[in-house]
């Protein structure tokens, strides 16, 4: 899932991101308001974490912003004032959630995962596809009720296919949610990591549950009718 951090303050910018990536998150940050109205009208963020204090435009001025151009990305802002009205004054811009600084970073990444789970759409902590079972909430993956060791990236993607079990997920939706603004478009690196993917989850002797559709993408799923065309070992 890929996040837009917008905090002026580098040092809790950088701790904020760093934390979210040990977490499988892709991670961009910005240190302004106006910034952070680009970046979220040019790419496809799951969540963005804004601060309310930031130069050129305050938090406030930029969650209207994103919802007057019809943007409902989830947003959880952060901030030190603490008075009621300023949490009413961000809810009210339409703002999701509010957290306070000082604050503990796990009572942010829960904030965070409650966020993703209602938008759009309701979505499960846990999902399952076949045998495989994907719990968001503590990152942990099993296939036939055994574990499966996955790197924080791999994981990221894994998620993202579960998330949208049974669709078909197209190569530039996978890295606009898995890869952050450091990531190469020409690179293979989808590829690579799909292969791993299918090393570790579809195993030989496991019924396949990653499937290529040709020229249009990835689908998670365990109902034959809807893998497709494509063979599961051709990333």
């Amino acid at each position: 899932m890929r996040v837009l951090v917008v905090e002026d303050d580098a040092r809790l910018a950088s701790a904020i991101a760093r934390g979210l990536r040990e977490h499988a998150y892709a991670v961009d940050v910005v240190g302004d308001g106006e910034r952070a109205v680009v970046e979220a009208v040019v790419n496809d963020y799951d969540a963005i974490v804004l601060d309310v204090v930031l130069p050129r435009r305050s938090g406030f001025d930029v969650v209207r912003e994103l919802r007057a151009r019809a943007l409902r990305v989830p947003v959880l802002m952060l901030t030190a004032r603490d008075a009621v009205s300023d949490r009413i004054e961000g809810l009210d811009a339409g703002a999701d959630d509010y957290l306070v600084k000082p604050f503990e970073f796990g009572e942010l990444l829960a904030r965070l995962r409650a966020l993703l789970r209602r938008a759009p759409t309701l979505l499960p902590t846990v999902v399952r596809v076949g045998d495989l079972t994907v719990d968001t909430a503590a990152r942990r993956v099993t296939r036939g009720g055994e574990p499966v060791a996955l790197t924080a990236k791999e994981y990221a993607m894994l998620e993202y296919l579960s998330r949208n079990a049974g669709h078909v997920v197209s190569r530039a939706d996978i890295t606009a949610h898995v890869w952050d603004d450091n990531h190469d478009p020409f690179s293979h690196a989808l590829e690579v990591y799909v292969n791993r993917l299918r090393r570790k989850i579809d195993r030989d002797g496991l019924t396949p549950l990653i499937h290529t559709r040709r020229g249009a993408g990835y689908v998670l799923t365990d109902e034959p009718d809807l893998a497709g065309d494509g063979d599961r070992r051709d990333a």
